[in-house]
């Protein structure tokens, strides 16, 4: 039966299976590509054509992770559609570095069988439901035109591909907010997204993990090439306290208190799409992005600062902290003290660029970080029943 595929809602927390972390893997791969795609292209038709990668790679597995919410991860046919989609999204991964180049159309390929593919499952899977079967009908319409807009894209070359994959990206941004509308067929609504939002919140947890292991790896890998010179030992702390604090403030207090939000929310669906869809992209950008300066600063500590670099490095753990604020304002309704004081002196460091190098650059945005993150902590110890609003 269909029914069978779907997980059962008992009002307990749904965990996270062995197959959702082992289909994860795949994930790790295509940010270290994207890294090193974003390192080696450092322009801004380069830094345009990243962002729009990582905008596929997120959508390829944020939507896998709604996915999983709704169908048991532990039956033997979504298993099999997991082990389907890992292995597509292994191609994808492996085409990144040239996917506007010579790999375009694998890569194209690859990422519209991973959207339809896994929407045409689902819509099998829940064939019997009348209350699924509509939302589903119309999420596959989306990645059929969506597919279409990849794989044309593909086909074509240079500013003509750029184009059409920057009309695909945007697609697959405008579904949920659109509520995937359909002529005919309307829309959906938050009601028929509704969610175990405690598995939700902790896969884009894990999400987070990934990237933040990434840029140790990338940390770890770039030193380890290195002449360890006291500059380069600087560079080496300065990545990985960076790294360290922004799992600080991610996971904090307000992580967990979001986490309970949406675990106990009558719209799981509504505040998922909100809060677990879109506020954690930038997030993600943000450590991709710092990962990249923290192996600029490590390969060169000492010298002149030129745009592309202080954008990096600058840019990285600012855009962090707008995602984090982002996710807070989508989760919570509330501004944070502490991330606007954190992006405001980010900002003002800009200026400062011309008297520093870039060890001396990475090390005072990595000291914003820490500030950040040392302001929420002694906020909640003076006001422990204050989860969300103080800091």
């Amino acid at each position: 039966m269909a029914g069978d595929l779907l997980r059962s809602r008992d009002g307990n927390h749904a965990r996270v299976g062995f197959v959702e972390l082992f289909f994860d893997l795949v994930f790790v791969f295509a940010i270290t590509q994207i890294s090193h795609t974003l390192l080696a292209h450092l322009s801004w038709i380069g830094v345009l054509q990243g962002f729009m990668l990582l905008g596929a790679v997120w959508w390829a597995w944020i939507d896998t992770s709604w996915i999983t919410n709704w169908l048991d991860p532990e039956r033997a046919p979504v298993r099999a559609m997991l082990f389907l989609l890992m292995a597509a999204g292994l191609v994808m991964s492996t085409s990144l570095p040239e996917a506007f180049g010579e790999k375009g159309l694998i890569f194209a390929c690859a990422f519209a069988s991973l959207q339809l593919g896994r929407g045409l499952f689902t819509l099998w899977a829940v064939r019997k439901h009348e209350v699924l079967r509509p939302n589903f009908q119309r999420i596959c319409i989306w990645a059929g035109i969506g597919a279409t807009l990849w794989i044309t894209g593909g086909v074509m070359e240079g500013s003509t591909r750029l184009t059409l994959w920057l009309i695909a990206v945007a697609f697959e941004f405008a579904g949920p907010i659109c509520y995937f509308w359909v002529p005919r067929l309307g829309r959906s609504h938050a009601s028929d997204w509704e969610v175990e939002g405690g598995h939700m919140a902790e896969r884009v947890g894990l999400f987070i993990i990934i990237c933040l292991g990434e840029s140790v790896l990338v940390t770890g890998a770039t030193f380890a090439g290195l002449d360890w010179t006291p500059s380069v030992v600087g560079a080496f702390a300065a990545a990985f306290v960076g790294t360290l604090a922004m799992w600080w403030i991610w996971f904090s207090k307000a992580h967990d208190a979001a986490s309970d939000l949406i675990a106990h929310s009558s719209e799981t669906g509504r505040v998922a799409r909100r809060a677990y869809t879109y506020a954690p992209i930038l997030v993600v950008a943000g450590i991709v992005i710092t990962a990249v300066g923290d192996e600029m600063s490590l390969s060169h500590p000492r010298g002149i600062i030129d745009f592309p670099m202080a954008a990096v490095l600058i840019g990285g753990p600012l855009l962090f902290l707008i995602g984090a604020q982002v996710f807070k304002l989508a989760a919570f309704g509330l501004w944070s003290p502490s991330r606007l004081s954190g992006i405001a002196a980010l900002g003002m460091l800009s200026f400062a660029v011309p008297l520093l190098t870039p060890l001396g650059l990475a090390m005072c945005a990595t000291g914003v970080l820490v500030g950040v993150g040392a302001w929420e902590t002694l906020v909640r110890h003076r006001s422990p029943l204050d989860t969300e609003a103080g800091h």
